[in-house]
């Protein structure tokens, strides 16, 4: 079958499981993370496809396209916007916007909590639970899906909580949660 008549996929098959939001579960996303998703989107739409459709016209209109690269590397990009754009526009349809700032006062570790605590070598860390598409290690941003998330939700300031990693269980100690806003900064990466 030519290539032009097969659907490419647009699931979350298709993502890293860091990216997949669990079956049957809202996409979660703070209000900062959504405005960056919102922004690539509108970059995508009306800058980067329209000035890459002219390149790719003027490429076709110098003739042979089986070696014109400009027009070869050209429509493979647009297929990647394209794809890129429909991944955002599902995604943007299907989040739940949660700002921590709005959550009244708790001490209850939920979406959006920013945690510090302490691990069994007595080292402490501090992360900000955030959405699949927020989550960047280098800002301590970190999946509400990941394991040491799902070990923190829930759980109260002072409460232990067992932490399951490959290496064997591990007891983590919850010193502080805080809501406060999370600033997202999305390195360049596509998935």
């Amino acid at each position: 079958m030519n290539k032009a008549f097969t659907k490419e996929s647009d699931d979350d098959d298709d993502l890293p499981p860091e990216l997949q939001v669990p079956a049957g579960s809202k996409n979660y996303i703070t209000p900062g993370g959504w405005k960056n998703l919102r922004e690539e989107l509108h970059q995508l739409v009306n800058k980067e496809r329209p000035e890459l459709t002219q390149v790719v016209n003027w490429a076709a209109s110098n003739g042979d396209r089986s070696e014109n690269g400009d027009y070869l590397y050209g429509k493979r990009r647009l297929r990647e916007i394209d794809r890129r754009i429909r991944f955002l526009t599902k995604r943007l349809e299907n989040a739940e916007v949660v700002d921590p700032e709005t959550r009244e006062d708790t001490d209850q570790v939920f979406f959006g909590a920013t945690v510090s605590y302490a691990r069994e070598d007595g080292r402490e860390e501090t992360v900000s639970i955030v959405g699949v598409d927020e989550t960047d290690l280098k800002q301590n941003h970190i999946s509400w899906t990941s394991p040491v998330a799902r070990a923190l939700l829930k759980a109260r300031e002072g409460d232990a909580v067992l932490l399951r990693t490959p290496a064997g269980v591990e007891e983590l100690e919850i010193l502080s949660v805080m809501y406060v806003a999370v600033d997202t900064v999305f390195p360049d990466r596509q998935p």
